[in-house]
């Protein structure tokens, strides 16, 4: 589990003294080639700005998914730390294709939550993904649910690479091709800590 607490900015008055902490965080990212669907995934999150409204008023996760509440939030992922089961031959094709020596970082900023979906929960969390170097608009589709003091959020993306400039990888002299779309999911745990 990855925990750490973030200082939030612009926070109302009852939560002054309180961070947010971000109990837990899991990004994967499945795809598949000509020969084998693979994944790589990473613990290493972190949230780099989180800036909540006056619309939480009085307990976190009861208020998140309303209008106002989330003003700014972004993360980062360090790419480097992506990791197949597949071994290390998957993984160094992995971060050449990401370019990761030069873009060390994927980034997702929030613009704003489409609150109009019709399941409790339920929101699309629009904003800048940035994978190697490369900036794109996309819509997260996501769903929450409160368990006591805490907030799972998870979320689902399908994309595809060469929407980020990124070649899909090839090995065994070009007899292994990567289809270019993947779909990225997530997994967090969001906590106001009682200390």
């Amino acid at each position: 589990m990855l925990a750490m607490s973030l200082s939030l900015a612009a926070r109302p008055a009852a939560m002054a003294d309180t961070p947010l902490a971000f109990d837990s965080a899991k990004v994967t990212i499945a795809g598949t080639s000509n020969i084998h669907e693979y994944t790589a995934s990473t613990t290493k999150v972190r949230v780099t700005r989180a800036q909540l409204g006056a619309a939480i008023d009085g307990h976190f996760c009861d208020n998140a998914l309303k209008p106002g509440a989330v003003e700014g939030f972004e993360i980062s992922v360090a790419a480097g730390t992506l990791k197949s089961p597949k071994g290390d031959a998957l993984d160094k094709n992995m971060y050449k294709a990401l370019k990761v020596e030069q873009f060390p970082e994927i980034t997702f900023r929030l613009s704003r939550l489409d609150l109009t979906g019709k399941t409790a929960g339920a929101a699309k969390a629009v904003g800048v993904l940035t994978i190697a170097g490369t900036e794109r608009e996309v819509a997260i589709d996501i769903a929450t649910r409160v368990d006591g003091e805490k907030l799972d959020v998870q979320g689902t993306l399908d994309l595809l690479m060469t929407d980020f400039g990124i070649k899909p990888p090839t090995a065994m002299m070009g007899m292994l091709k990567t289809d270019p779309k993947v779909t990225v999911t997530f997994e967090t745990v969001l906590a106001m800590p009682l200390s």
